[in-house]
């Protein structure tokens, strides 16, 4: 697994640069099996290298970027990186909203961004529900609505699990898809 390339603003460390490759690889593995054309597996590829690209920043940096004083700080950096990439000429607005939302999830995303919120909740290297998540990621190129239906799920259920809040495009989401 190569790793990709980030921007050269990206704040990053070595674990969370070996999450990024292991997304971006799950993504380039799916964009094959799905046979998608050039342009939506490059979107793909791109989504799974750039998601992350803040996630070590400063809160004072990811605040000022998604310019929200509200939301928990670790939920800003797909904002954040999404602000950045479009002030660094990034225009596919899908592969945009894919990376702003893909912590809490967005009702209007397009393909690209159903794929990154999947990716990065199936990517090896987490140590929960592994059996599980290995199957669902093997199983997408044979039901893609029907995995993300069930992901969508799976990370309800454990924000609710932990007692955590749910935020209006977590809920619209499911409401989507459900």
């Amino acid at each position: 697994m190569s790793e990709p390339v980030l921007p050269e603003w990206a704040e990053v460390g070595e674990k969370r640069r070996a999450h990024i490759a292991r997304v971006t690889a799950l993504l380039d593995r799916w964009a094959l099996q799905l046979r998608l054309d050039a342009d939506e597996a490059q979107a793909w590829h791109d989504a799974g290298r750039w998601h992350d690209a803040l996630r070590d920043a400063s809160a004072e940096t990811l605040r000022a970027l998604a310019d929200d004083a509200e939301r928990p700080v670790e939920t800003l950096h797909g904002p954040a990186a999404a602000v950045r990439l479009a002030r660094e000429g990034e225009t596919r607005a899908d592969l945009l909203d894919a990376i702003r939302w893909h912590t809490v999830g967005y009702a209007g995303w397009s393909r690209v961004g159903r794929a990154l919120y999947m990716a990065d909740f199936l990517a090896p290297g987490r140590q929960f529900a592994r059996a599980d998540r290995a199957f669902l990621a093997d199983h997408l190129a044979h039901d893609f609505d029907g995995v993300f239906r069930q992901v969508v799920r799976m990370r309800i259920e454990w924000t609710v699990r932990e007692g955590k809040a749910l935020f209006p495009e977590t809920v619209a989401l499911w409401n989507h898809v459900r």
